[in-house]
């Protein structure tokens, strides 16, 4: 019997192979059409790839054969490789695919239609415990043309010590550090590992896990954070490099003890010293000139103001003002009193009146107004009815003064009026006002200011310094 394959197809590069029979197989049927009708149409499928083929054979198996492909003892045939082939009969080819598989110091190769690795394993007789793990090379699929590769690495026991109890866990890692990473542990560099994290891991070792705390220190406006086996606050601090100068402090304090998550605050004092000053007003005094003419003034020395200091200490925590404080308060500067000198020097002059020369030693700028006995306030019921306050007769000559300015029973010369005395004095009459008297029948009313000429002889009692 004979199909229309004449070239036979290797195993591993079945789909190029079987394309290239279907083309001859094509070429020869086109050749001899009538050869064709006596040949078997059939279908043959492997690994999902589809072909329509004729052919003279009467089994799968010498269908197969005729094609060239080599099957393993694991490849899948269906139907059966003696099923008889009959027209629109379907082939179906499952190639097993070969796995490489490493465990227990043994190499070994098996053929399989399995797409886990656990099946593969179990069809290889390897056995797995419960913490063993399998390394994957490749992809166990169907469509893999590449074959995979199966490592079994075997779990081994060791006891891992922390936080006062011992724990048996199981690894596969070759190293501790791995193994502690496999198991879970989240670790940080001050933790203290025994042995250290490159050791190689073998079975029944003892790990020793001694945990450092965390702890927050808030300086210089940051916070750092870090882990410690430290049991003191001045010992992190020390550690990280942070020194306290001055009047710095911490919180909590340097030698308290360390609880995890403890919170250390440092604090950075500073001082400095401010200087208030405020201004000292002088004083101003009169002293007499005796080379300064009475009624006029001059100024012996300016005044100047002083100065009055106040050091104040402020304290500063982390930049923000705690306290003030006053450190010394004095005089820093003095004021200077400002002295002005009045005239004390008495020059007599001559004054030509219409009644003659008059002999005075002081003028006046006063205020004058007048009155008379009826016009003074005082009832005529009254005994003093028409007399001044010094006893004198109320008439014309008589003139009210302040005591103060003008001594009583002085003489005055006033333009206008002629000569008084100093006989009275009034409830009005203050300062530099001066009333001049009249009888009644004479009365002449005054309202102006005028100068008033202070005649001879020249009192013992003087007012150097008269009032505005």
């Amino acid at each position: 019997m004979e199909t229309t394959a004449t070239a036979p197809l290797k195993h591993a590069h079945w789909p190029q192979s079987f394309t290239a029979l279907v083309a001859l197989v094509s070429v020869v049927g086109t050749l001899t059409a009538g050869y064709q009708m006596t040949l078997t149409p059939v279908t043959l499928v492997v690994e999902g790839h589809v072909q329509r083929l004729h052919t003279h054979q009467d089994t799968v198996a010498a269908l197969l054969m005729d094609t060239g492909l080599t099957l393993e003892p694991e490849d899948i045939v269906t139907p059966a490789l003696d099923t008889p082939l009959e027209p629109g009969l379907t082939v179906g080819v499952q190639c097993a695919r070969p796995v490489y598989i490493s465990a227990d110091g043994h190499n070994t190769t098996i053929r399989t239609h399995a797409t886990s690795a656990e099946v593969v394993l179990e069809e290889a007789r390897v056995s797995l415990g419960p913490h063993d793990e399998v390394e994957i090379e490749g992809e166990l699929l169907a469509a893999n043309p590449e074959p995979a590769h199966l490592t079994v690495r075997r779990a081994i026991p060791f006891t891992l010590h922390e936080d006062g109890r011992a724990t048996t866990l199981y690894t596969t890692a070759p190293t501790i550090g791995e193994a502690l990473r496999q198991a879970g542990l989240t670790l940080y560099l001050a933790d203290n590992i025994q042995p250290g994290m490159g050791e190689r891991m073998s079975a029944g070792r003892h790990v020793y896990v001694d945990r450092s705390i965390p702890v927050a220190v808030q300086v210089d406006g940051r916070t750092l954070r870090t882990r410690t086996h430290r049991d003191r606050v001045g010992e992190v601090l020390a550690d990280l490099g942070i020194v306290l100068t001055g009047q710095d402090y911490a919180t909590p304090t340097l030698d308290a003890p360390l609880e995890e998550d403890t919170t250390i605050r440092v604090v950075r004092v500073s001082e400095r010293f401010l200087s208030e000053q405020e201004p000292i007003p002088f004083e101003s005094v009169w002293q007499a000139d005796p080379d300064l003419e009475i009624d006029h003034q001059r100024l012996l020395q300016e005044g100047a103001r002083g100065i009055f200091e106040r050091r104040i200490r402020i304290r500063y925590e982390d930049g923000h003002e705690t306290a003030r404080a006053v450190e010394d308060e004095y005089v820093a500067v003095p004021p200077t009193t400002k002295i002005m000198g009045y005239g004390t020097k008495i020059v007599v002059r001559t004054l030509d009146t219409p009644s003659g020369p008059v002999e005075y030693w002081r003028v006046i700028r006063m205020l004058a107004t007048s009155y008379s006995a009826s016009t003074a306030g005082t009832p005529k019921t009254s005994h003093w009815y028409g007399h001044t306050a010094t006893g004198m007769k109320m008439q014309h000559g008589i003139v009210a003064v302040d005591p103060r300015e003008v001594n009583l029973r002085s003489k005055v010369y006033v333009p206008g009026y002629g000569i008084g005395i100093a006989g009275d004095t009034g409830g009005a009459i203050k300062g530099r006002r001066i009333d001049l008297g009249y009888d009644d029948d004479n009365l002449v009313l005054w309202y102006r200011w005028v100068d008033i000429y202070l005649l001879t002889p020249v009192p013992d009692r003087i007012n150097y310094r008269l009032g505005p």
